[in-house]
C-alpha cells in the first residue's frame, strides 16, 4: 500500500495556520510551565500532535487519514491525564471513549472504501452509487460530530479543560474539535441526502443554543471559554449543512486565531489569581495585568465580531450569504441567535473577569512582561486582527454581489449590540435563574451525566454483571450444560456389546432423516420453480404468436441480456425458431414499440424477481 498526500490551497493554507498557532502555543508554554520538571516531554506530546493533524490535514488516503484521526484522540487523552489526579483521569475516560465513536465510523467507512477498490477518497467516490455516497456521507457526518463534539457528544469538550492551559489553546482552536469541520469539509461532496444535511443544522443549532446559554450561567473561565468554541463549532457545522462548506472553513480559520489568544490569556490570568478559575473572584486586572488585558479584550472582540476584526469578516459575510439564499424564516432567526448570544456571553466574560470590582487579590509578583508571553500575544494578535481580510482574498477570491436593503445589511451589527444588551443585563442585572435552571444550564442541559459519566461508568462497572453471565448462565446453557446433556444421554445407552452397534444405529438414523428433510425441501423449490417457468412460458407463447411483429424485437432483447440461463433454453428456442422466417424482412424494419403486456406483466415480473 503507498500512502499517498495530497497538499492543495485550501491544506497548504490551514496548514500554515495551525503551524503558525502551535509555535505561539510552544512559545507560551516555555513561561507558563517553566517550573514543570517534565517540560521536554510536555513539549514532545505537543509536537506529536502537531504531527497527527498535520497527516490528518494531508492525507489523500484514508488509511494515513485515520492515523492522523487516531493520533489525535490518543495523544490528546495522554495530554489530558497530563497532572495524574483524579479530576484529570475521569476526564481523560470521557474523552477517549467518546472520541472512539467517531473512530469506529471512520474504520467502517475504510472497510466500505475497500469494497469500491481503493481508499483514494477523491477519486474512488465519483464511480459510487447515490445510496453508497449517503452512506459513505453518514458515516463520515457521524465521525465528524463527535470529533467536533456536537450534541449529543458535547459532555467531552469541556471535561478536557483538566490538561494544562497551552494544551487547551491548541486543542481547541485549530488541532483536535477542528479536525472533524474540516473532514466534513473535504468530504462535502458526499453529502447529498437532503434529510441527513436537515438532522446536522438541528444538530448544530441545538449545541450553539445550549453552550451559549451554559456559557451565559457559567462562572469558571476555562469552561466558559470551552463552552464558546462548542458555539462556533455549531455555527461552523450549521453553515455545512446550509451548503457553504468554503465559509464553514473561513470561519474556522478566522476562529482559530483568536481563540488561542483568548485561551492564553486566560491562562495568565489564571496563573496571577493563585490558581482560581471562578471568574467571580476576579475583577481590576486591567491595572495589574494590563498587556494580558488588552490582548484578552482584543480576542473577546474578535470572537463577538466587532467590526474591523477577524472574527467580523466571517459572521458578516456568513450572515450576508445566508439572507441572499432562500431559506424560511426560521433558519434565519436561528442564524441571528447564535451570531447574537457569542456577543453576550463575550461581554460577560470582560465584565466579571476585568472590569468587576475584585474579591481577591492577584498574586504577589505577578507581571505579563515575559518576552515569550509577549511574543506568543503579539504573533496571535496580529493574525487576530488582519486574518479576516487576508483569507477572504485567499479563500473567496471571486467577489460576490450581494445586494441587500440597509436593515439587513447592518444585520449583524445589530444583532452584536444586542447581544452586548443582553451581556449587560446579565453582568449586572440578572443575578441567577430562577425555578433552579442556573444548575440546569451549569451543567451542560445534563449531558455530561447522561453522554458522559452514565456510558462510562456502565462500561467500567459493567464487568462484574458480565462475569456472573458468562460464568452462570452462559456456562449453564453452553459448555458445561452441554457436556451435562451428553453424559446423561449416554447413560441412557444400553451398556454391553451391541451398545456401539445401538449408538451407530442412533446417529445413523439422525443423519438420514436430515438428508430426507433436505431432499423434500429442494424438491418443493425445484417443483415452484419449474412451475413458474411453465406459466411464463404460456404467457410468452400467448402474447408472442399474438404480436408476430415483435418477434425479431424479443430475440435480440433475450439475447443481449443475462436474465435467462440455460433452464430457459426452451423459451429462447421457441422465440428464435418463430423468428427465423422473418429475419430478412426485419433488418429493414424499426421494431414497433411494445404493446400492453396485460396479463403477461405479473409473469415476467415474478419470474425476474425469482432469477435475481
Amino acid at each position: 500500500m503507498i500512502l499517498t498526500f495530497y497538499i492543495d490551497g485550501v491544506g497548504l493554507m490551514f496548514l500554515s495556520f495551525v503551524l503558525a498557532i502551535s509555535s505561539a502555543v510552544l512559545l507560551f508554554s516555555g513561561s507558563y510551565m517553566k517550573e514543570d520538571f517534565h517540560l521536554p516531554r510536555f513539549v514532545m506530546m505537543v509536537l506529536l500532535f502537531v504531527m497527527s493533524m498535520s497527516l490528518l490535514i494531508t492525507s489523500l488516503n484514508l488509511i494515513s487519514l485515520l492515523l492522523g484521526w487516531d493520533g489525535l484522540g490518543v495523544v490528546s487523552y495522554v495530554l489530558v491525564v497530563y497532572y495524574q489526579n483524579e479530576k484529570s483521569n475521569a476526564a481523560g475516560m470521557i474523552t477517549a471513549m467518546t472520541n472512539r465513536v467517531g473512530d469506529v465510523a471512520v474504520m467502517l467507512s475504510i472497510g466500505f472504501m475497500v469494497e469500491m477498490g481503493g481508499w483514494n477518497f477523491m477519486y474512488t467516490t465519483e464511480d459510487m452509487m447515490p445510496k453508497e455516497i449517503s452512506f459513505l456521507g453518514a458515516l463520515i457526518i457521524l465521525a465528524s460530530i463527535t470529533k467536533s463534539a456536537q450534541m449529543p457528544f458535547s459532555a467531552w469538550l469541556p471535561a478536557a479543560m483538566a490538561a494544562p492551559t497551552p494544551v487547551s489553546a491548541l486543542v481547541h482552536s485549530s488541532t483536535l474539535v477542528t479536525a472533524g469541520v474540516y473532514l466534513m469539509v473535504r468530504f462535502y461532496p458526499l453529502f447529498t441526502n437532503s434529510k441527513i444535511m436537515e438532522l446536522l443544522a438541528l444538530v448544530a443549532f441545538l449545541t450553539t443554543l445550549m453552550s451559549s446559554i451554559s456559557a451565559l450561567s457559567e462562572c469558571d473561565l476555562k469552561k466558559i471559554v470551552a463552552l464558546s468554541t462548542l458555539s462556533q463549532l455549531g455555527i461552523m457545522v450549521m453553515t455545512i449543512s446550509l451548503g457553504l462548506p468554503q465559509l464553514a472553513l473561513y470561519h474556522l480559520m478566522t476562529h482559530a486565531t483568536f481563540k488561542a489568544l483568548l485561551f492564553m490569556c486566560s491562562g495568565k490570568i489564571i496563573h496571577a489569581m493563585g490558581d482560581t478559575q471562578d471568574i467571580r473572584s476576579m475583577g481590576n486586572l486591567v491595572s495589574s495585568l494590563p498587556l494580558t488585558s488588552a490582548f484578552f479584550n482584543l480576542s473577546n472582540l474578535a470572537l463577538c465580531g466587532f467590526p474591523f476584526l477577524a472574527g467580523f469578516y466571517s459572521k458578516d459575510m456568513l450572515v450576508e450569504v445566508i439572507l441572499m439564499d432562500d431559506l424560511n424564516s426560521m433558519t434565519l432567526c436561528l442564524v441571528a441567535a447564535m451570531v447574537g448570544l457569542s456577543s453576550a456571553y463575550s461581554l460577560r466574560l470582560t465584565i466579571l473577569s476585568l472590569l468587576n470590582y475584585p474579591s481577591t487579590s492577584v498574586s504577589f509578583g505577578t507581571s505579563d512582561e515575559d518576552s515569550r508571553v509577549s511574543g506568543a500575544y503579539l504573533m496571535l494578535g496580529i493574525l487576530a486582527v488582519s486574518s479576516g481580510a487576508i483569507l477572504s482574498w485567499a479563500l473567496i477570491p471571486a467577489p460576490h454581489l450581494i445586494l441587500l436593503p440597509a436593515p439587513l445589511k447592518i444585520l449583524t451589527l445589530g444583532l452584536t449590540l444586542a447581544g452586548v444588551g443582553v451581556g449587560l443585563i446579565l453582568a449586572f442585572g440578572l443575578k441567577s435563574y430562577p425555578l433552579g435552571l442556573s444548575e440546569f444550564f451549569m451543567n451542560m442541559w445534563l449531558l455530561p451525566a447522561i453522554s458522559g459519566a452514565l456510558p462510562t461508568n456502565l462500561g467500567l462497572h459493567s464487568n462484574v454483571k458480565i462475569m456472573v453471565v458468562d460464568l452462570g448462565w452462559a456456562e449453564m446453557w453452553g459448555g458445561a450444560g452441554g457436556h451435562t446433556l451428553l453424559v446423561g444421554l449416554a447413560k441412557l445407552l444400553p451398556k454391553g456389546p451391541l451398545a456401539t452397534m445401538f449408538s451407530y444405529q442412533i446417529i445413523g438414523g439422525v443423519v438420514a432423516s436430515l438428508l430426507m428433510i433436505n431432499m423434500y425441501l429442494d424438491s418443493l423449490i425445484s417443483m415452484w420453480r419449474w412451475k413458474c417457468q411453465g406459466v411464463l412460458s404460456k404467457c410468452l407463447k400467448k402474447w408472442i404468436f399474438s404480436n408476430p411483429t415483435c418477434w425479431y424485437f424479443f430475440y435480440k432483447l433475450l439475447s443481449q441480456t443475462n436474465i435467462w440461463s440455460a433452464e430457459n433454453f426452451t423459451i429462447n428456442s421457441l422465440i428464435g425458431a418463430q423468428c427465423k422466417n422473418i429475419t430478412k424482412c426485419s433488418r429493414t424494419l424499426t421494431p414497433p414499440p411494445l404493446p400492453p403486456m396485460k396479463g403477461v406483466l405479473p409473469c415476467w415480473v415474478e419470474m425476474y424477481k425469482y432469477k435475481e
